[in-house]
């Protein structure tokens, strides 16, 4: 598929996953494609970076469900920050526990799942909808009751993929990638290079092939696909490129996108 082609396949009002972590390897080539359509009132499912910021920037987000919005070098993420501060989002902020369990459960077709993150925070009070269980053992114990964070769609991006979608990190982390592969009822991955399925284990080990091909309901190659932000070991981010979109309104930033 081109990029264009998975923008398509989203409509207004639908639950966004963009796997990633904060300014590493996001599906931007994907993104991008979703800022040129034309759909509004998404619910974005991320551990948020740029992608969160240039949707939330243009118009195109109703809620954002996040445990943190960050460049990572740029520790707050200025254009989700301002959408946020204007009250032009609604924000559903987890701790990171709790969004993993969050996305654990809508993986594994759970309505919820039970945690102890997030007891005596301040989680419970700023989302009011959230639940306690007590649990049915030992001395029934109360736990957090985390919705599953379940997707229309999810965009990822990897270092590598075949054709049929299985599809390969070759840097230092799999973030939540297969989590959001998994919860989603589409997903749509992009990589750097498509490569023929042989050729899958002469670029990393078999942990490294990190989504299979049932997971995938599209593919898009697109080099450079995750730039700003960080795709290692190809490359790493763009550090001057985000401080000028950091620094930059989204008006004449999107006009540099093009």
């Amino acid at each position: 598929m081109t990029a264009s082609d998975v923008a398509g396949q989203v409509e207004s009002g639908m639950t966004v996953g963009i796997g990633g972590w904060g300014s590493r390897r996001k599906p931007m080539a994907l993104v991008s494609a979703l800022l040129r359509s034309p759909v509004r009132d998404l619910t974005i499912v991320s551990c948020g970076g740029p992608d969160v910021g240039m949707l939330c920037a243009a118009g195109k987000v109703r809620r954002v469900v996040a445990p943190f919005v960050t460049l990572d070098t740029i520790p707050l993420e200025p254009h989700f920050r301002r959408a946020r501060q204007r009250g032009e989002i609604a924000f559903t902020e987890y701790d990171e526990g709790m969004f993993m369990f969050g996305l654990l459960a809508a993986a594994h077709r759970l309505p919820f799942l039970p945690t102890r993150a997030g007891l005596g925070s301040d989680v419970l009070r700023v989302n009011p909808e959230l639940r306690t269980v007590r649990s049915p053992y030992g001395d029934g114990e109360e736990l957090v009751a985390v919705p599953a964070l379940t997707m229309d769609v999810a965009f990822v991006h990897l270092n590598r993929a075949d054709a049929r979608g299985n599809a390969q990190y070759l840097g230092p982390d799999p973030y939540f990638d297969d989590l959001y592969a998994k919860a989603a009822a589409r997903c749509y991955v992009s990589c750097e290079r498509l490569v023929d399925p042989a050729d899958l284990l002469k670029e990393g080990p078999v942990q490294s092939l990190l989504i299979s091909r049932s997971m995938v309901a599209g593919v898009v190659e697109a080099p450079g696909g995750a730039g700003f932000t960080s795709c290692e070991p190809d490359y790493g981010r763009d550090e001057a490129e985000q401080r000028v979109y950091a620094e930059t309104s989204w008006e004449d930033y999107r006009e540099r996108l093009g």
